[in-house]
């Protein structure tokens, strides 16, 4: 048996890569696997191999966020989804109090498939709507249409599950005369107690990207972009949330756990193919494809795929990035704030004096630069 020890002696997160999806979306480069059928148990039994190859028993745990993300998870289906979080219940420490999520496309969710999820362990739904508009949902190859979502938040409240988040990609293309604002109000209407949202991009190994190639597609124009990114913070902070990170906005108390952990810098570990992890020293992936994946771990092997120690560079320019994320802010020093003035003065930060020092927190108008910034700050921070 090839084993590798992770150096961290205790993961508390962990996140697995559930590839399986009906159909790859128009913009999606992530690693999937487009199936029919899905292959659960599988896929469960090999989740269960990297678990005792990677030696995890002993060194994760107690959790205190499970993150099945994709991909497509819910298309584990009822048992598919018990099966893999059982799996993981073999291998870890569990907390019960733990934020367990799944993201879920509303044509995988009813009332009976919920309230199985529920009784597996899942505490917390992501629902990839993307928008209410048919001809936008059609364009991005999405299976559901608008009336589909909307029956998928009722399926969710009818069978108690609470805790969810919608999701909404924003900067469509110009011709497609997409009602960014009637997205949100209906957003806001369902009202869920999270929301996040993602400008579409351009990814070269994708459907999007060979339109785009072709001339037959544009991306929508920074103007625009920077449109939509502001007024969804203007309607959804006067609906009551928080926008607490650049693309996520939360009811108070209803931030993701699990997302706050990456943004923490906290170490976590990463399952399934493609998957990355964080041990607090190096940053490590597994192999991209499922199918290598499981034919590696059928071996006995560890499924790494790369691995990247962090320099002192890397930790500097990780921390301005990740504090700068947050409305949790950026801790600064004293030599530093003749340079934040300016940023203040132009409206993209403003600094917090609180108990345990200065902290440079973005505007929204900041997090819209928030790459500039954070190169800016970083090269500074490098240079002394």
């Amino acid at each position: 048996m090839n084993t590798r020890h992770d150096r961290r002696a205790r993961y508390q997160h962990v996140y697995l890569h559930v590839p399986f999806c009906a159909r790859r979306c128009s913009y999606c480069d992530f690693a999937i696997a487009v199936r029919r059928e899905v292959p659960w148990q599988q896929f469960a039994q090999t989740v269960s191999r990297e678990c005792d190859i990677r030696q995890v028993r002993g060194h994760v745990g107690p959790l205190r966020t499970v993150y099945l993300g994709g991909g497509t998870p819910s298309r584990l289906g009822i048992s598919g989804v018990a099966a893999v979080l059982d799996a993981l219940r073999r291998h870890v420490e569990w907390d019960e109090a733990s934020e367990v999520t799944l993201e879920a496309n509303p044509e995988d969710i009813t009332v009976d498939a919920v309230r199985a999820w529920r009784e597996a362990g899942v505490n917390r739904l992501s629902i990839g709507i993307q928008s209410f508009d048919d001809l936008v949902l059609s364009w991005m190859h999405r299976v559901h249409d608008a009336a589909g979502a909307r029956r998928a938040v009722e399926a969710a409240r009818e069978a108690g599950m609470d805790a969810f988040s919608l999701d909404l990609i924003f900067a469509t293309p110009d011709r497609l005369a997409r009602n960014w604002e009637q997205d949100l109000a209906q957003v806001v209407a369902l009202a869920p107690d999270h929301v996040s949202l993602y400008g579409l991009t351009v990814e070269p190994h994708t459907p999007l990207g060979r339109w785009h190639a072709r001339g037959q597609e544009h991306e929508a124009g920074e103007e625009r972009y920077e449109r939509e990114f502001l007024q969804a913070h203007e309607m959804l902070r006067a609906a009551g949330f928080e926008h607490y990170e650049v693309s996520n906005f939360a009811r108070p108390g209803k931030r993701a756990r699990h997302n706050s952990a990456y943004w923490s810098g906290a170490p976590y570990l990463g399952l399934g193919p493609s998957a990355h992890g964080f041990d607090g020293d190096a940053r490590r992936w597994n192999i991209e494809a499922f199918a290598a994946w499981e034919r590696t771990v059928g071996t006995l092997t560890d499924p790494v795929g790369g691995e990247e120690f962090l320099t002192r560079e890397n930790r500097i320019a990780e921390g301005v990035y990740l504090g700068l994320r947050t409305t949790d802010g950026l801790p600064v020093e004293e030599v530093e704030l003749s340079r934040l003035m300016l940023w203040q003065e132009a409206g993209w930060i403003r600094l917090d004096h609180r108990s345990d020092g200065v902290r440079a927190v973005c505007t929204a108008h900041g997090w819209l630069r928030l790459d500039a910034l954070a190169a800016d700050l970083t090269a500074f921070r490098s240079a002394r």
